[in-house]
């Protein structure tokens, strides 16, 4: 079977860095969701893009799981409780 090519402009694309901040994270699905409304990208594309847009979702929404975990951690009633450090299990 054929091995299907990726032009350059895609590919650097999506030579992304793994672990990026909540915040740079944001910033690109922002870009991402303005990229596919625009409607001018081809269906590959719009399909990676959707695919990364996902991904940043995913990672993001954790993120923000993880910060609110510690904020009810450090506001607990309990104030004789001795604060552990927080730890994020992996998945």
């Amino acid at each position: 079977m054929p091995k299907k090519t990726v032009s350059p402009e895609i590919a650097k694309k999506n030579r992304r860095p793994a672990v990026a901040s909540f915040e740079t994270s944001l910033r690109e699905l922002e870009q991402i969701v303005t990229r596919l409304e625009s409607g001018e990208l081809p269906l590959e594309e719009a399909l990676n893009e959707f695919e990364r847009g996902i991904q940043l979702a995913k990672t993001s929404q954790q993120t923000l799981q993880q910060a609110e975990q510690r904020v009810k951690i450090l506001l607990s009633d309990d104030v004789d409780k001795p604060l552990t450090p927080f730890v994020v299990e992996p998945e």
